[in-house]
């Protein structure tokens, strides 16, 4: 790394051992902050060293609970910003309110474009973050943003660990996730199944119609994350009743939330890759149904080559 002097990186609670783990692959210490609550709930942020001058970046995922961590990042980058850095970066591994990023009636909010303003509003120069849930949510920002993507470095793990083929199969729970399923089974030289999936209401799906072969195949579902596993678990019974002879899964963001960990070790799958861009739950550790591959070296190489002021999309060319 250039110029080490006048770089720093600072870690949120949300993430802090991703952030070691990219502070260590750096070689750069990690900075010295401390973030607290007040006895009302209030959230107290304070930077223990000078920032002044700096160019500083931020690893913190807003992630479950999800406005605290958004308030805790606020204040972190005004804190940052008041303190004179030079710029600020918030690499927000696990962008959270993602998936409201349309009006879905006449006087429902954008909140993923609520959070947007509020970031740079707070004083994020440039925003990072992994495999968002809609790709658009990049043009609510008017600021720089680099979108990332744990493609490669899952695929990367798969690969290694149950192999590549013409009798895997890689399937889309959605028709909306077709082109991330896509980019997968190019990695892994597999075929591409998709699943026609029907939505009743929030967190609620049911899995309909198979389009592919999967017969005696071995079956990998691929998806952006996995929120109560409802629609997940649907489409491995589908694949199943299908002919598929083994299932696995592979999700950037592991949120997890309500039944997800009982529905996962309650399902046919045998595995599932996740990343670190959320930590994991005691009880989702001890499930055994999940493997964490790391993005910290992903993020790692993003946030050089930002302070380098090198290409950062030709991470994954």
């Amino acid at each position: 790394m250039s110029s080490l002097s006048n770089f720093k990186i600072f870690a949120g609670n949300s993430t802090k051992n991703l952030a070691q783990e990219v502070s260590r692959l750096l070689n750069v210490p990690l900075g010295q902050s401390q973030v607290n609550s007040f006895a009302d709930g209030e959230t107290q942020v304070e930077i223990k060293e000078s920032v002044r001058g700096k160019h500083v970046f931020i690893i913190h995922s807003t992630c479950t609970p999800v406005n605290q961590n958004y308030v805790e990042l606020f204040i972190m980058l005004d804190a940052l910003k008041r303190a004179s850095s030079a710029s600020v970066t918030a690499v927000i591994p696990y962008y959270g309110y993602a998936r409201q990023d349309r009006k879905v009636a006449p006087r429902a909010p954008i909140s993923a474009k609520c959070m947007a303003d509020l970031l740079t509003t707070a004083g994020a120069d440039r925003v990072v973050s992994v495999d968002l849930h809609a790709a658009q949510i990049q043009g609510f920002f008017n600021c720089p943003f680099d979108h990332l993507f744990a493609t490669p470095t899952l695929a990367r793990a798969f690969k290694e660990q149950i192999g590549v083929g013409p009798y895997i199969v890689t399937v889309s729970p959605d028709a909306g996730g077709v082109e991330r399923a896509r980019a997968f089974a190019k990695r892994i030289e597999s075929s591409l199944a998709i699943i026609d999936k029907r939505r009743s209401g929030p967190n609620e799906a049911k899995a309909m119609h198979l389009i592919g072969d999967v017969t005696n195949k071995t079956a990998v579902i691929v998806d952006d994350m996995i929120d109560t596993a409802g629609t997940l678990t649907q489409a491995v019974d589908s694949l199943l009743k299908n002919g598929a002879k083994r299932v696995f899964a592979v999700a950037t963001h592991p949120v997890l939330s309500g039944p997800a960990v009982t529905r996962l070790i309650e399902s046919q799958l045998e595995k599932v890759f996740v990343t670190d861009t959320i930590p994991l739950s005691e009880a989702a550790l001890a499930s055994g149904k999940l493997q964490v591959v790391s993005v910290a070296p992903v993020l790692a190489e993003a946030i050089k080559r930002i302070h380098d002021h090198d290409s950062v999309s030709s991470l994954f060319d």
